[in-house]
């Protein structure tokens, strides 16, 4: 059974997570994958909010 995610199978995204772990060690890999974790929230919390708040929130990141 395969695994399909963008056309891509199990043995595509093995391959894929080897050579970032190859690329990045793994000792940075953690703090990658909290960077990302971090990005797809900040994402879907902007597709949930009202653009009001948003700009309510940067004003406040900003002072």
């Amino acid at each position: 059974m395969e695994f399909l995610l963008f056309g891509l199978g199990t043995s595509e995204l093995i391959v894929i997570g080897l050579v970032i772990l190859l690329l990045f060690g793994g000792a940075k890999l953690p703090s990658l994958m909290r960077g990302m974790g971090r990005g797809v929230r900040e994402f879907k919390e902007g597709m949930n909010t009202p653009i009001e708040e948003q700009d309510k929130k940067e004003a406040e990141k900003n002072k």
